[in-house]
C-alpha cells in the first residue's frame, strides 16, 4: 500500500489523498549516497501520480516520503522514479555562510538556518570533528555533501530530518550461508588503493634510514604480486614532541632519542598500512532471503563454502519490495565503487595491474566480461556502468538506449554527450592529448602558451573581468578591467586609456603629463622635430640661416 500526499505536506499520519495499489516499488538505498523509489502503476491513478506530489511508503525504516519527478504514461501503466524528500534540500540556496572551529551538529545547524526560502528541515550529527567551512552559493544539498567529506560520517535521511552519524546499524546475529538463505552472490574487486612495499616518510621528511644509512628506505608486505605496487606515503607524527626528549641533565634536547622514536612510530604507521593495504577491497552484490536487517550499515556474517568465503562485514545498499515486504537485493564489503573509483580501476588496467590478480579472480572477471554487452557491472550513485563490448559507458537511465547524458571510455580516448548514446559526442578528451569542449569552467590554470578566438572574462555569473600581465619578477606591468587599459613602466610611470577619459599619461609621482580626451590633446611639456600642422591650413617648421635658427609659417594647399 502507497499513499499520495500534496507537494506541501509534511506529516502523513492519514491515508492521504489517495491509497495506491503499485504494480512495481522498489526502494533502493546506498550508504552516503543515492535513496529512491522505482514505482509503476496502473492509468487509473494518473490523476495522482504528477511531478511534485509524495509518496509515503512503507520501508525497514518506517514510512518515508518520495517525491514524484516526471512520470511515463503508457497506455497501459505509469511509471517514474521517486527521491527521497532529502534531494528537496538542492532548492534551497545558501548565499555566503561561514561555519569556523564547529562540531558536526553545529555546522548542519548553522547551514539549515542560512538558507533562502528557510529549510524545511531539521538536522542532527553526533560526530564530534572540529572543522571549517565558507559556503558561497551553493544549494543545501551541496553544503551536506561538503560536510560529510569534512566532517566524515554516514547520512541518515529520516522523513524531514537529516542527520550525519558516526556509525550506523545494528548486529542483530545475522547470517548468511549459500545453500540455506544465499541465492546468489557477485563479487567486485578494487585494486586502486594495493600497496604491497612503501617507502615512509615521516616528520620533516624523516626516512627509515634516518640513524643508519645502511638500512633500507622501503617495507614490503607479507603478500606479494607478479606486478608490483609500491608506494611514497607520507605519515604524520604531530603528536610526537622534540621536547619531551631531553639528554640526562634535561638542559637540551636530544636530538637522536628524538629521531629513534619518530623512527619507531614510522615503522608502526607503516606497518599497519601495509597490513590494511596489501589486499584489494572487495564488495559483493547477493540476493537472499533476510529477515533481521534493519538498514545500511548492519553487520552481517557471510559464510560461502564455495569461495572460501567467511567474514564480518556490513550492509552497503539494498533494494526493498514493497509489496512484498522483502528485501531483493543487499550489497555489502570493504568499499563503495564510485565514478573516480572506477577512473582508478581503468588506470590500474592500462598499465598492467591485472596481472596481479590471482587465477580465480581473473577467471571471475573473465566470465562476467564474457556475459551480455548490456550486463550492468555496477550502479554509480544515480548512474549505470556498462561493460559494452570495447568500451565502458556511464548513463544517466537504462535501458541504455534511454539515457540522455552519456560517458564513454575507449581506446580513442573519453566523450561526453547530452543526446544519448547515438547523439553527438561533441565534447572530448582523446587519446592524443586533445581537450575539445564547448563548454568549460576553470577555477585556476596555468598555461606557458594559450591560442584561440575569442576570449571573454567576467559576466552575468562572475562579476567584472580582469586581465593581468606579470612580469618575471612578479610586477603588474598591465591591468585590463572595468575602468580601461592601464600600463606601468619600471619607474612607475603609467599610460591608462578608458571610454570615458580617453588617454592620460602619469609621470612617476603620479602627475598628469599629457591628456587625449573629447578631441583635444593637452601637455604639461612637449618636443615636436620635424613640424607642426594647424588645421590642415598652416604648418609650423624649424628652419636654420646661418647663425640663426627658428620656426617658419608655412601655408599648406
Amino acid at each position: 500500500m502507497l499513499r499520495i500526499f500534496s507537494p506541501t505536506d509534511k506529516t502523513y499520519t492519514t491515508n492521504g489523498d489517495k491509497v495506491i495499489q503499485p504494480l512495481k516499488a522498489t526502494v533502493h538505498k546506498e550508504d552516503n549516497d543515492s535513496y529512491y523509489l522505482d514505482l509503476a502503476c496502473g492509468t487509473e491513478y494518473l490523476p495522482w501520480i504528477k511531478s511534485g506530489n509524495i509518496i509515503v511508503a512503507d520501508t525497514p525504516q518506517g514510512a518515508q516520503p518520495f517525491r514524484i519527478l516526471n512520470p511515463e504514461i503508457t497506455h497501459t501503466k505509469i511509471t517514474c522514479k521517486c527521491n527521497h524528500c532529502f534531494y528537496d534540500s538542492a532548492n534551497y540556496l545558501i548565499a555566503d555562510s561561514y561555519v569556523v572551529d564547529s562540531t558536526c551538529n553545529q555546522a548542519l545547524d548553522h547551514l539549515n538556518t542560512a538558507t533562502e526560502p528557510k529549510s524545511p528541515f531539521k538536522t542532527i550529527s553526533d560526530v564530534p570533528t572540529i572543522n571549517s567551512f565558507r559556503c558561497v552559493r551553493k544549494s543545501l544539498y551541496e553544503a551536506i555533501t561538503t560536510v560529510l567529506e569534512r566532517w566524515g560520517g554516514h547520512l541518515v535521511r529520516d522523513g524531514w530530518t537529516i542527520g550525519i552519524r558516526q556509525s550506523i546499524g545494528a548486529d542483530n546475529g545475522v547470517v548468511v550461508r549459500y545453500g540455506k538463505n544465499l541465492k546468489s552472490i557477485e563479487a567486485s574487486y578494487d585494486w586502486s588503493d594495493v600497496c604491497t612495499k612503501i617507502l615512509p616518510e615521516g616528520a620533516n621528511g624523516l626516512l627509515l634510514n634516518a640513524l643508519d644509512s645502511s638500512q633500507s628506505l622501503y617495507m614490503a608486505a607479507s603478500t606479494q604480486y607478479d606486478v608490483p605496487y609500491c608506494k611514497t606515503v607520507q605519515f604524520s607524527q604531530s603528536d610526537i614532541k622534540q621536547e619531551d626528549y631531553k639528554t640526562p641533565d634535561g638542559k637540551h634536547n636530544d636530538e637522536a632519542a628524538y629521531k629513534r622514536a619518530c623512527l619507531a612510530d614510522l615503522r608502526q604507521q607503516a606497518q599497519k598500512y601495509l597490513d590494511e593495504n596489501c589486499v584489494p577491497k572487495v564488495n559483493y552484490k547477493m540476493s537472499a532471503d533476510l529477515e533481521k536487517i534493519t538498514d545500511i550499515g548492519d553487520t552481517i556474517e557471510v559464510i560461502d563454502e564455495r569461495m572460501g568465503l567467511d567474514m564480518m562485514t556490513n550492509v552497503i545498499s539494498f533494494e526493498w519490495d514493497c509489496i512484498q515486504q522483502r528485501y531483493t537485493s543487499i550489497e555489502f564489503g570493504t568499499f563503495k565503487q564510485t565514478l573516480s573509483g572506477l577512473m582508478g580501476a581503468v588506470q590500474q588496467t592500462a598499465s598492467g595491474a591485472a596481472q596481479a590478480v590471482n587465477s580465480s579472480i581473473v577467471t571471475t572477471v573473465n566470465d562476467r566480461l564474457d556475459e551480455s554487452e548490456s550486463k550492468i557491472t555496477n550502479l554509480v550513485g544515480g548512474s549505470y556502468v556498462i561493460y559494452d563490448g570495447e568500451q565502458i559507458l556511464v548513463v544517466d537511465s537504462l535501458p541504455k538506449e534511454s539515457a540522455h547524458n552519456v560517458l564513454r571510455i575507449n581506446s580513442a580516448g573519453i566523450g561526453f554527450s547530452s543526446s544519448g548514446i547515438s547523439g553527438s559526442f561533441t565534447s572530448a578528451w582523446t587519446i592524443d592529448g586533445t581537450l575539445n569542449m564547448q563548454n568549460i569552467d576553470v577555477i585556476n590554470l596555468v598555461a606557458d602558451l594559450i591560442k584561440g578566438g575569442t576570449l571573454t572574462l567576467g559576466g552575468q555569473d562572475n562579476g567584472n573581468g580582469v586581465m593581468l600581465v606579470k612580469s618575471a619578477a612578479g610586477a603588474t606591468l598591465g591591468r585590463m578591467d572595468n575602468g580601461g587599459l592601464t600600463m606601468w613602466a619600471t619607474d612607475g610611470s603609467h599610460i591608462v586609456v578608458s571610454a570615458a577619459n580617453g588617454l592620460t599619461g602619469y609621470d612617476s609621482a603620479n602627475r598628469i603629463t599629457y591628456t587625449a580626451r573629447n578631441g583635444v590633446f593637452s601637455m604639461r611639456n612637449g618636443y615636436i622635430e620635424e613640424g607642426l600642422a594647424v588645421g590642415g591650413k598652416l604648418k609650423i617648421v624649424p628652419v636654420a640661416s646661418g647663425d640663426n635658427n627658428g620656426v617658419a609659417f608655412v601655408a599648406l594647399s
